[in-house]
Order: structure tokens, then sequence, then C-alpha cells
């Protein structure tokens, strides 16, 4: 982050520290990470002439795409219950310091690994960015990965704004919401 930051200064003050590609590679590992530094609002570019702003992901979504197979995980806790005769019942009512191993030391990591598997299955290389239209500001999202076996978008998304109409373009590698010409 400090590196970018004094790179960014020293492009303005006209001395470049960096190569374009070395800059673009460090951005974009910012961008990857989340870093508020890399991100920015809508904004002109002169070099293609388009008008943009960055994404970001979406953890909010992401985590809710985990809640269904939370609940298998949990309805298979309890169908072990049930078939082993109340036995993971018994596992966390015992005395106090092995109640507390027991339910995080192995209920919870067991109901988080079928969670994983189940999201993993119906979902495979799955990410929701969102981000500003760079027409108006309006907040969007956009979906990229596999459900099930139908085929989702990879690595561009063609969409338009809900708010202002204006067709888009969402890159998931770059992060960046471009605003596409008519």
């Amino acid at each position: 982050m400090q590196r970018f930051l004094e790179a960014s200064i020293a492009f303005n003050k006209g001395a470049p520290v960096l190569s374009d590609a070395e800059y673009d590679a460090l951005k974009l590992r910012l961008k990857e990470a989340n870093s508020p530094v890399a991100m920015a609002g809508p904004r002109c570019s002169l070099r293609s002439q388009r008008v943009y702003s960055d994404s970001q992901v979406d953890y909010l979504r992401m985590t809710l795409l985990n809640v269904p197979g939370a609940l298998v995980g949990l309805a298979a806790c309890f169908l072990l219950d049930d078939v082993s005769g109340f036995r993971v019942t018994e596992l966390v009512e015992l005395p106090e310091p092995y109640s507390l191993l027991a339910v995080w030391g192995l209920v919870l990591p067991a109901i988080y690994l079928v969670s994983a598997q189940v999201t993993g299955f119906v979902l495979k290389d799955s990410i929701i960015l969102k981000g500003p239209c760079p027409n108006c500001g309006e907040g969007n999202v956009a979906f990229f990965g596999t459900l099930l076996t139908v085929e989702g978008e990879a690595d561009s998304l063609d969409c338009s704004c809900p708010s202002c109409k204006s067709p888009l373009n969402f890159q998931r590698k770059a992060r960046t919401i471009t605003l596409i010409k008519d």
C-alpha cells in the first residue's frame, strides 16, 4: 500500500518510480485485496476515452450464498444426531470445558465442511462484484461463476444500470465497471 501511494505521488510530480505495467499490477493486487487506497469512483480515462469506476467484492452477498449449504449441514447434523440415538446432543451436554471443545472442535467444523462442499458443488468459481454506475453513481451488482452446470460469465459481463439504463461492462479481473459507448 505504501509503495502504491509513493508511486502515485511520484507520478503526479512528473517523476514516476514504476513502469505503467508495474503500477497496474500493483493496483490490481491491491484491488483484489479490497484495499480502499486502490479504489476510486467514476472517472474518465484519457487513454481509452471511456468512463469507468472500480468495483469490489460484495462480501455480504457472498456470505448469503453459503446459507443454503449451512442449512444442509445443520440438517445433516440433526439427522446424524437422530440416527445415532442423540450422541451428538450428549457431546454438547458434557461438562463445561469438554462441551465447548465438542461444539467448537467437532460439531461446527463438521457443519462448515458440509456447507463448503454443498456450496462448492452448486457454485463453482463464483464471485459477486459491486460498484457505482459510471454514469449516475447508483450501485450495481454482477455475478460471475457457474451455477450447477449452467456456465455463467467468466471474465466480462455486459448489463445495464437499473437506475439510468446505461449499458455497462463489468470486468472480473480488472475489477472495473465501464460505461459502454452507444
